[in-house]
């Protein structure tokens, strides 16, 4: 292990209470920021976070989790099968539930119904997911082009639940570099009840491409009262330290790297605390959590039978393994695996 002081030589709990307690910042409904807390999220990731990842990622030191995003729509019209995007444990908690769309009083009524058979901490709506099919639907990052729209969105869910419920938002910088609108959606938002704002320092247009934008992230959590949350090429512990020491947010959202390597949050605790960064996990540790993560799929039955589960699974394979030596011929391997016993003849071959 390395051993390396943290900027300005600040104890953790000494720049978190900072960090939180900044003049001029209204209480959070959100009991996760109570006693200067500054927590760590696993971001919200359709096919990725599911509940068996959300395990792995609380295990691993994450404070707060939000389920794969779900289409208000898919709630109201087909609660039987979209239910299992919104299942959640009591060991996962505190966990948020996300949904998208683009009508407000769809949106409230969906939110409604997740209420009446679940209990999360908060119920978030997706401003910034990038993907076609969303936006296609006028959804997610779509509605960063119609500002009215957006307001009556958080408008309706925050109408039908915002009394039982903090109501959160998610969103990127804009729809390009062209229409930077961040700071008027955050402050739309907390206009209309929001208790909280992710921020993705990216464009629609950049989708996972370029840097992600600090300057406006932090620029927002300047100028708003409820806690912002930064998000966007987070993926390093000192990354997380020099966003406490250098921003005004009041946590981090980690995504990509999360998936690569779920130990991040476990790691950043030990710098954050102690100052110490640990070294990189060897590729024995990451053949174990292979292991361990589709033995859990399975188990579950969350993707059905072990066909269905291993060809879902070859995605998790490609990230755990990403970086390593010789991992060109190994990946090719792992995507045509089709059952447990396969993939574990395949790590045999690999050395450690």
């Amino acid at each position: 292990m390395v051993r390396l002081k943290i900027h300005h030589a600040l104890a953790y709990n000494s720049i978190i209470t900072q960090t939180i307690m900044a003049p001029n910042k209204d209480v959070s409904r959100l009991s996760f920021f109570n006693d200067g807390a500054f927590p760590l999220f696993l971001a919200p990731m359709a096919g990725v976070t599911d509940p068996i990842f959300r395990s792995i990622c609380k295990e691993l030191g994450a404070d707060v989790l939000v389920t794969e995003f779900v289409s208000a729509e898919g709630i109201l019209q087909a609660w039987e099968r979209n239910k299992r995007y919104i299942q959640i444990k009591e060991d996962h908690r505190p966990v948020g539930i996300q949904l998208f769309g683009s009508n407000g009083d769809h949106m409230g009524r969906a939110a409604q119904i997740i209420l009446d058979h679940q209990a999360p901490e908060f119920i978030d709506i997706n401003f910034g997911c990038p993907v076609p099919k969303v936006v296609g639907k006028n959804g997610g990052s779509s509605l960063l082009k119609d500002l009215d729209l957006l307001r009556s969105v958080i408008h309706g869910v925050v109408k039908h639940v915002g009394d039982q419920i903090p109501v959160t938002a998610k969103i990127r910088i804009g729809w390009d570099a062209q229409s930077i609108c961040a700071d008027e959606v955050c402050h739309i938002l907390q206009e209309e009840g929001a208790s909280m704002i992710t921020i993705h320092g990216r464009t629609r247009a950049q989708q996972y491409g370029g840097q992600a934008d600090w300057e406006i992230i932090n620029d927002c959590a300047q100028k708003i009262h409820i806690p912002v949350i930064g998000n966007g090429d987070i993926n390093s512990v000192t990354r997380i330290a020099e966003i406490i020491n250098n921003t005004a947010v009041k946590g981090a959202m980690i995504g990509r790297a999360a998936m690569e390597n779920p130990w991040i949050f476990q790691d950043a605790k030990t710098y954050l605390n102690e100052g110490i960064i640990p070294q990189p996990r060897p590729f024995s540790d990451k053949i174990t959590l292979i292991l361990k993560h589709t033995e859990m799929a399975l188990e579950s039955g969350h993707y059905g039978q072990e066909q269905t589960t291993m060809q879902h699974m070859r995605s998790r394979f490609l990230a755990y393994t990403k970086g390593f030596s010789g991992a060109k011929e190994m990946r090719s391997r792992l995507v045509r695996i089709k059952t447990f016993q396969e993939l574990k003849e395949v790590l045999k071959t690999i050395p450690v």
